[in-house]
């Protein structure tokens, strides 16, 4: 079994106490439609090539009458890089032995009204330590008023921990949800941030508000949304959309190829790919 340090278990147990609540509300609006969806969570244990423990997670997916496919995992793994795939993360070219705990989501919805979401937030210790990760909105049909809702309420969270997080961290997002060959960004937008090091308390509360950020705005949306009626034309831009998402996610998405790089479970690595999706 793995032995936490106390930021590393703090951590964890943040990760783990959103899960809960996130996937608490989540079933909560599928009860307001009408359905009994509640989330199947599978645990799975990780080993390092070395042939040692590894740690592992929880993958949690719920399939219901308004998210037609959601995931929402934790992990925490520990073990070491292979090969040169070290170099590429920070602090991990000196020693490639790392730590990761972190709870990654993503929904994709039954009605095209209501926009799909991501969301993750990280922590990882190499020869630094450090926070991550952020939430971004995706809708096949967007609405300015969802739009501004989600991106206010990000933006307050920012603003509580300094002056210029908020377009910081909008701009590394615009930068990054972007699909080169496509030209075109994934979705609207929303924060995204790296490589937070240094005052453990300070970055930690930080991340921790992008959580409550993200819990307080996407559930108001979802219920905002999911009972406007829709065509068979809105489901067919929805699941144009769903393929582009796909695209990214497969080719440019640090996290799944993190995922794979470091033998984590491959349903919870691919559990962000939508159920259905067409390529025209």
């Amino acid at each position: 079994m793995m032995q936490l340090d106390t930021e590393q278990q703090t951590a964890r147990t943040w990760f783990e106490s959103l899960r809960d609540q996130i996937c608490a509300e989540f079933e909560a609006i599928e009860r307001e439609a009408g359905s009994d969806a509640r989330f199947d969570y599978a645990g799975w244990d990780r080993t390092d090539p070395s042939g040692e423990p590894g740690g592992g997670g929880v993958r949690g997916v719920m399939k219901g009458k308004v998210f037609e496919k959601v995931g929402v995992n934790v992990s925490t793994v520990g073990g070491s890089f292979e090969g040169e795939f070290a170099k590429s993360i920070h602090g991990a070219a000196e020693d490639p032995s790392f730590f990761a705990t972190g709870i990654s989501l993503v929904a994709h919805m039954a009605n095209p009204h209501v926009p799909a979401v991501h969301m993750n937030t990280r922590f990882l210790v190499t020869t630094k330590r450090w926070f991550g990760g952020g939430a971004d909105l995706n809708p096949p049909l967007p609405y300015d008023e969802d739009t501004a809702d989600f991106h206010a309420t990000l933006k307050a969270a920012c603003d509580r921990h300094g002056e210029d997080y908020y377009a910081r961290y909008k701009k590394w997002a615009d930068d990054y949800f972007y699909i080169p060959h496509r030209q075109v960004h994934r979705g609207v937008g929303g924060i995204f941030c790296d490589h937070l090091e240094g005052d453990f308390d300070a970055n930690f509360a930080f991340i921790q508000d992008i959580g409550r950020a993200f819990l307080d705005s996407y559930p108001r949306i979802v219920r905002r949304r999911m009972h406007t009626p829709f065509t068979d034309a809105d489901t067919a831009q929805m699941l144009t959309w769903r393929g582009r998402y796909a695209e990214f996610n497969l080719v440019y998405d640090r996290g799944t190829l993190f995922g794979l790089k470091t033998g984590g479970n491959i349903d919870a690595i691919l559990m962000s790919l939508p159920p259905l999706a067409t390529w025209a």
